[in-house]
């Protein structure tokens, strides 16, 4: 398999710790994301990727899966052990909410592509593009500890083992905090992140910091 990926992405982040949890390997194509000329906006890789993000897998028979969920669910497939979603439908339902919380309401709104748009169409300098990071991750991640605290019954965000869930909630745990926000704020996330820090597959494919 091979992963279009950058180590900045939180989104690569989430591939990449599924594919550690795993024990699967893939060859790590690197794709600059970051301004105007940036690798991911260019002719090339959208002819690979019609939307121009990462991550995207090219699996062993040539088949191209983009969008994290998508390719986390696929390497649960094809290796079940250890498995990325409970064993009930209430379970598997929760993980994947709180994924699509994280993936779609909050990250959604944080991608480079995002900022350059917001600088070039309302003048946003860099002090106003932070500001509207803060604020989305903090209603964001607010709403994502409200779901775990009425849900929570194991150690993690939806049982005993780390899965889906997490794989979604520490990349995001970990850039708000580079966000300059104090995780205790929410003190389920600020548990579990610290449960996941102890866990190489987690711990080693953070994403990485902003240059």
């Amino acid at each position: 398999m091979k992963l279009y990926q950058n180590e900045i992405s939180s989104a690569t982040s989430r591939v990449r710790i599924a594919l550690a949890l795993k024990g699967l390997m893939a060859e790590a194509l690197p794709v600059t994301i970051l301004g105007e000329n940036s690798e991911s906006r260019q002719a090339g890789y959208r002819s690979i990727n019609p939307q121009g993000l990462v991550p995207a897998l090219l699996t062993d028979s040539g088949v191209l899966i983009t969008q994290s969920l998508a390719i986390v669910e696929y390497l649960d497939e094809i290796k079940p052990e250890p498995p990325l979603l409970p064993d009930t439908a209430e379970g598997r339902a929760q993980a994947r909410s709180i994924a699509l919380a994280i993936a779609a309401e909050i990250h959604a709104l944080l991608p480079p592509r995002i900022g350059l748009h917001l600088g070039k169409v309302f003048q946003a300098d860099a002090d106003a593009i932070t500001a509207w990071n803060r604020h989305w991750v903090g209603e964001g991640m607010a709403a994502v500890e409200a779901i775990i605290a009425g849900h929570r019954q194991g150690a993690f965000a939806v049982a005993d083992q780390p899965g889906i869930a997490e794989i979604f909630l520490f990349p995001q745990a970990i850039s708000a905090r580079r966000l300059g926000f104090d995780l205790a704020r929410w003190p389920n996330i600020a548990e579990i992140v610290a449960r996941l820090e102890a866990i190489p597959a987690f711990q080693e494919n953070a994403p990485a910091p902003r240059q």
